[in-house]
Order: structure tokens, then C-alpha cells, then sequence
């Protein structure tokens, strides 16, 4: 194994908060651990097919632990192994992975750290693959990867939910209203979970978890038979009726996956009223959730995960992601992370506990 001189960093996919905290990490650890350079990839794996690159130092990263976001850019789409060209006003697809190698070897670069959900370590295994260490952080607001406890960016976006239901609630108890919040998660019910339990919801949709609109009706008609004249309703956008299918808002050919939910809250809404003959109104929170600053608990794991993905990195832990394993953090293969999603367990301690105290799932 080569000495690592200089270390290249990208972030993939959607943003969230704690990126920047990862990025500060791998920048300091590199610089005062180990003597390294790093180089950053703009704009995701469009950087890294176009050239896009600047040097980071400890200056670049200064004061942004606490910034939502990412200070290199990012996008969901860009896939090398499929990269988006358009010929004679057609959308085709191409292998750029090879321009990619290219670029790092112009760059002298020894390894490459991807920060990113499923479909960036997706794509970090293809290229580890094809022969360049690489090492993975996990990334997503959706917490929907395997092989590690938590992802970065989970936790702040679950208190952005909660507090959207703490708003909801004073607003619903005044006008004897449904208030439903739709929020993110994709195919993984984690965050309408938590943010519902932490919330003081009284309805929770999850994709694991197949509903009954009739059930959902009666649960609500009897809280307003005990005098509670409103309801709390989350809705993960990936929740779908017993027998029905997710409600899919548009669909983008150029991303990894290019399937956008969304409309789920509406479909919920406009059932409910009919059934309860409730006013009822719709909050999708959407991106809200990516925004703002991390919260304390992200800003440490980042920091945790972007040290630890450096010291893999020095180790040869190549084709590995760096796994919150409870206390420690530990480098497991790629192919644990991205083999299966994470998905909330139906018959799990935080379902039932959510059951115990009256939330129904609609089951």
C-alpha cells in the first residue's frame, strides 16, 4: 500500500445538516494527524467528472461546524456510470468513471472520502471496484442505511419535524382541526417516527407499516368522543394504504433514484375529511428538513464520522464506510451499507412504545 499524500473529499446527494461538520474533520484530522493534503470535489461527482477541484486547508474551514449545508456543493444526479448527455436534443447516458480516474490520478490523488447516502456509496463501491480507495461516510436526513446505528443529519431533521408539530398542535386544538404534516424519508418511516413520538402525535403513517383509512377514521372519531377535538396526523412520504401504492410525484431519469415522492398528505387529508367530516389541512414540510443548522448531537457524530473515515483512510480500509456501532465507530464494508435499507421495524420497541401511549399506525 502507497503512502496517502493527499486525500480528495465529496459530498453526494441531497444536503443536510452535519456536512460541513464531516468536511472540517476530514480537513483537520488530515492536516494535524497525519500531515496530509486534501483537495476538495466540487458540486458532488459532476466535480469529479468535470475537474472540479479546490485545495482545503485549515483556513477553508473555519467556522462551519455550525453552517447547515455544504461549503463544496452537491447534487442528487451525476452519476458517472450513467452521466446525463444530451445528443441532438435526446437524453442519453454514458461512462464517465474513467474520466473520473483520470482526474484523480492528475490530481495525485490517493484516496477519495465520499460523504453521501445510498446512491453516492452506491456509486463510491463501483469505483472501489474498479480499483480506487475509497471510504464512505454515511449521510442521509432518511437514517435508511445499514450497517451503522444513525446517520449524520437524521437527528437534526427529526427536530425540525418536531417542532413543525408543536406549531401544528396549537393551531389544530384552536379551530377543532386534522393537521396533518407529510415529511421526508423516502422508502424509511424513521423520521415521521421519531418526530411523531416527540411530537405528541396521535397518527403515524410509515411505508413499513401499511395502513387502513377506516382505522385511522375511528381512531380519530374517538378521541372526539373523549373531547379531543382535534388531531395530529404524520405522514412519511413513502406511506401507502393497505392494497395501494406509494403516490409518486414526478419522476428525474438523470438521478439514482429517479423516483420523487410526495402528494401522500393530500390523499390522507381528503379521505379523512370525508370520513370524520373534519376540517382538515395538509403542512408538507419538504426540504425545510435538509435546512438550518445541525443540532448538537449531529455536529459531534459528524465530527466523529469525518476523523474516523481520515484514520480508514490511513489504516487501508478501502471499500469501507465508517458505522456508528454504539460507542465506537468502526469501518465496515460498503457492501453492508448499501446491500439493504434500513427500515423501521414493525414489531420494534419504538413501534410498540409509540402504540402504548395511543398512537395509532393504522393497522
Amino acid at each position: 500500500m502507497k503512502p496517502v499524500k493527499r486525500i480528495a473529499v465529496l459530498t453526494g446527494g441531497g444536503d443536510c445538516p452535519g456536512l460541513n461538520a464531516v468536511i472540517r474533520a476530514v480537513v483537520k484530522t488530515s492536516i494535524r494527524r497525519y500531515n496530509v493534503e486534501v483537495v476538495g470535489i466540487l458540486n458532488g461527482f459532476h466535480g469529479l467528472v468535470n475537474d472540479v477541484m479546490i485545495p482545503l486547508n485549515e483556513e477553508a474551514v473555519a467556522g462551519i461546524v455550525h453552517r447547515g449545508g455544504t461549503i463544496l456543493g452537491t447534487t442528487n444526479r451525476d452519476n458517472p456510470f450513467r452521466y446525463a448527455v444530451e445528443q441532438n436534443g435526446q437524453l442519453t447516458f454514458e461512462d464517465r468513471s474513467e474520466q473520473c480516474i483520470e482526474n484523480l490520478r492528475k490530481h495525485a490523488i490517493d484516496a477519495l472520502v465520499v460523504i453521501g447516502g445510498d446512491g453516492s456509496l452506491n456509486i463510491a463501491h463501483q469505483f472501489h471496484e474498479k480499483g480506487i480507495p475509497v471510504v464512505g461516510v454515511p449521510k442521509t436526513i432518511d437514517n435508511d442505511l445499514s450497517a451503522t446505528d444513525y446517520t449524520f443529519g437524521f437527528d437534526s431533521a427529526v427536530t425540525t419535524a418536531t417542532e413543525a408539530i408543536d406549531k401544528l398542535h396549537t393551531t389544530a386544538e384552536s379551530h377543532h382541526r386534522i393537521m396533518i404534516l407529510e415529511v421526508m424519508g423516502r422508502y424509511a418511516g424513521w423520521i415521521a417516527l421519531y418526530s411523531g413520538v416527540a411530537g405528541g402525535a396521535d397518527v403515524i403513517l410509515v411505508p413499513e407499516i401499511p395502513y387502513e383509512i377506516e382505522k385511522v377514521c375511528n381512531h380519530i372519531r374517538a378521541r372526539n368522543e373523549r373531547g379531543r377535538k382535534f388531531s395530529i396526523v404524520v405522514v412519511a412520504e413513502g406511506a401507502k394504504e393497505k392494497g395501494g401504492q406509494m403516490v409518486v410525484q414526478q419522476r428525474v431519469e438523470q438521478s439514482h433514484d429517479p423516483i420523487r415522492l410526495g402528494g401522500i398528505g393530500q390523499d390522507v387529508a381528503r379521505k379523512l375529511e370525508m370520513c370524520t367530516q373534519m376540517e382538515t389541512r395538509v403542512t408538507v414540510l419538504g426540504h425545510v428538513q435538509r435546512g438550518g443548522s445541525p443540532t448538537s448531537f449531529d455536529r459531534i457524530l459528524s465530527t466523529r464520522y469525518g476523523s474516523s473515515a481520515v484514520d480508514a483512510v490511513m489504516a487501508g480500509y478501502y471499500g469501507h464506510m465508517v458505522a456508528l456501532r454504539t460507542p465506537r465507530i468502526e469501518p465496515v464494508p460498503l457492501t453492508e451499507a448499501i446491500g439493504t435499507l434500513n427500515n423501521v421495524d414493525p414489531e420494534g420497541q419504538m413501534v410498540q412504545a409509540a402504540k402504548s401511549v395511543g398512537i395509532s399506525f393504522g393497522d
